[in-house]
């Protein structure tokens, strides 16, 4: 592909062939890189959504089991959560086990477990507005069908050979515009991209929750889902990919 996504997408294949032939890293060093990569995406992941906690603080709740005063118990449980949902996404990639609708309301369920008992890992049953956004989800109807299509469609693009970061851009942003949960939809999203991800061999890939970068994941968010144009979303997460890649590489090299 001569385009600017395929120049992105073949810089990771070279990244990914690099990390390959580093393989297998000693358990010490892998834990230590996994522990820090992990926490650092449980932190930008929710910090996205609005969670104020710290990556120090994050790193405390998650590691430690401290509790951070002035902060919510909700606040608490989704680091909490979140880390554990990162565990649950790295054991079903060791395992190869395919991605189904159960997967992504298991991923769910691990997200909201403590916080919403009644909704975790069920479709909603009410029509729901994303803030911000022009983008109307699909009436409550419409969510078990269209995820159905959304698994058949998926599997295609697994048949017909597309670029697994592709993939895991496609998994991102139609789940985010289905829209099939109360809430936890973006970290779902998020937790789905990345168990794709680590099954094709890839690092976690981390999304930051900076203002700007927050500003220009939601920007092609919109435009995947109102204007149609895949593109500038596909071109942000393989741009993360090839950055989390890259980061993944100088450590282990350092």
């Amino acid at each position: 592909m001569n385009t600017p996504l395929g120049a992105i997408l073949h810089k990771i294949d070279m990244l990914k062939a690099k990390l390959q032939a580093m393989r297998p890293l000693p358990e010490n060093v892998l834990a230590k890189i996994k522990a820090a990569i992990e926490i650092e995406y449980t932190y930008e992941s929710n910090r996205i959504e609005g969670n104020t906690l710290t990556l120090q603080e994050t790193a405390l709740i998650v590691s430690e089991g401290i509790t951070i005063g002035g902060k919510s118990m909700r606040e608490h449980l989704e680091a909490i959560n979140h880390a554990q949902a990162v565990e649950f996404i790295n054991d079903i990639a060791q395992a190869d086990i395919a991605i189904t609708e159960r997967t992504v309301k298991e991923i769910h369920a691990v997200i909201l477990h403590g916080i919403d008992r009644e909704q975790a890992g069920k479709y909603r049953n009410v029509p729901v507005m994303i803030v911000g956004s022009k983008h109307t989800p699909p009436q409550p109807y419409l969510v078990a069908p269209q995820m159905e299509q959304f698994i058949r469609d998926y599997q295609c693009m697994q048949s017909n050979g597309t670029h697994p970061v592709v993939i895991a851009s496609f998994l991102h942003d139609e789940l985010v515009k289905i829209h099939p949960f109360i809430d936890g939809n973006g970290r779902t999203s998020r937790l789905l991209m990345n168990l794709y991800l680590l099954s094709g061999g890839y690092t976690i890939t981390t999304l930051k929750g900076d203002n700007e970068a927050k500003q220009a994941y939601y920007r092609a968010l919109e435009q995947s889902h109102i204007e149609n144009n895949r593109e500038p979303f596909y071109l942000l997460v393989a741009d993360a990919v090839k950055k989390s890649m890259e980061h993944y590489i100088a450590i282990v090299e350092g």
